[in-house]
């Protein structure tokens, strides 16, 4: 159940705005951790997404495997020229979530946790005459909602890429943030498996018609998939690129059961808090890996540090706590980060070298290394003589040494 909002007389440990991954983690954490917990976050929101969640992600957030709506075995890298690479998942599989139904089990958890929804639309905080936070929120989420506030001690935003809490509090650094914009129809999926369908299988397309500096997919969800391109271009039709992956697949006259459109941060912003009360996490922090996009296990990690850097400094009233989410994250996941925002600069820049990327893809070393990378969350550094071959087949290819 939703409850209305407080009166502005209480004063919560925490209000985390934004009920995505990243927030309802966050509200999770810290309700468990015996903090008095507000969650605010919009009714009926539904972000663009693949979908995506590796092994770990379930294994480090204790999600259930019947919130899965398909096993993904096979990632299918399609080139310019038709070229396509099946690379086998190995041990175990890629999970797909509606995102719908996700988001709303993690909310549910926080709230059996013990925070207190509040279903409004975030619109911006003061400060009362002892300097403690007061949030201003339209009740319901809409425009026309009832303006109301409450008070608290700390403030977490979780409120996507463009977020209104990172504008007030980091204006400096909002402003730095860049993104990549996202565009996917849900349609129904298909009854009949094809060359351009596998049921169990994500087909990514490297193609400069598709997507001039990111890439376009097709993702099955069980009985939905997500088709979906982005790009970063001003100017690019993010609609007509997916229409054209709908035309080559056989998928145009498939139903179409919603479209969805947001942007999706490619660099982390180089500072998550004011050094007071108020820090970022998710894509409010912009914590989505560059080159692949995914954002789900990375905006709950994100939440789960923010909410141990918030627990720390309530506990001491050292504040500084609150910078170590950022030089947390970074040191665990920063490697990662760096090596994928390199390869997509190069290699998705132009379609000679997207046909090489492709080329790279059809290596067993590549493959397994890069599937070791994705289910563990972090670089494999056990196979030192593999990394060895890989930065030679990698030199090669970026000589043009080696032939596409």
């Amino acid at each position: 159940m939703i409850a209305p909002a407080t009166s502005i007389g209480h004063t919560y440990d925490v209000v985390v705005v934004g009920g995505g991954p990243s927030g309802a983690t966050a509200a999770h954490e810290l309700a468990r951790a015996g903090h008095d917990v507000a969650l605010l976050d919009r009714a009926g929101r539904i972000k663009p997404c693949g979908g995506a969640v590796p092994p770990q992600l379930m294994a480090d957030f204790d999600v259930p495997e019947s919130l899965l709506v398909n096993r993904v075995d096979t990632a299918r890298i399609i080139s310019p020229k038709g070229r396509h690479v099946d690379i086998p998942v190995g041990d175990g599989f890629v999970g797909m979530v509606d995102r719908d139904v996700f988001d709303e089990w993690l909310r549910e958890r926080a709230a059996q946790a013990g925070a207190r929804r509040i279903t409004g639309s975030f619109e911006s905080f003061e400060r009362d005459r002892a300097d403690r936070l007061v949030i201003r929120f339209r009740e319901g989420g809409s425009r026309s909602g009832q303006l109301r506030s409450i008070r608290t001690r700390m403030l977490v935003g979780a409120d996507g890429a463009l977020s209104r809490v990172a504008r007030q509090a980091l204006p400096d650094e909002a402003a730095k943030a860049q993104f990549v914009f996202a565009y996917h129809e849900v349609i129904a999926s298909p009854e009949l498996e094809d060359e351009h369908f596998g049921a169990a299988r994500c087909d990514v397309y490297y193609e400069g018609e598709l997507s001039p500096d990111f890439y376009a997919w097709v993702f099955p969800h069980g009985d939905t998939t997500s088709v979906g391109t982005g790009s970063a271009r001003k100017g690019f039709s993010l609609r007509e690129a997916v229409s054209e992956l709908r035309d080559r697949t056989g998928l145009h006259d498939v139903e179409t059961i919603r479209e969805e459109g947001a942007p999706i941060p490619m660099k982390p912003l180089p500072r998550w808090d004011n050094g007071k009360d108020i820090i970022l996490a998710g894509d409010a922090a912009g914590v989505v890996a560059p080159s692949s996009g995914e954002g789900i296990f990375y905006a709950m990690t994100g939440g789960r540090f923010a909410a141990d850097a918030v627990h720390a400094a309530l506990a001491t009233g050292d504040v500084r706590e609150l910078a170590r989410a950022r030089k947390r994250f970074l040191r665990t996941h920063g490697q990662v980060f760096w090596v994928l925002g390199i390869m997509q600069r190069f290699w998705y820049s132009n379609d000679r070298r997207r046909e090489r990327f492709v080329r790279i893809c059809n290596d067993r070393d590549v493959q397994e290394l890069t599937f070791e990378g994705y289910m563990r969350k972090q670089l494999v550094k056990a196979r030192p003589l593999a990394h060895a071959k890989i930065f030679w087949k990698n030199i090669g290819h970026l000589t043009g040494l080696a032939r596409a």
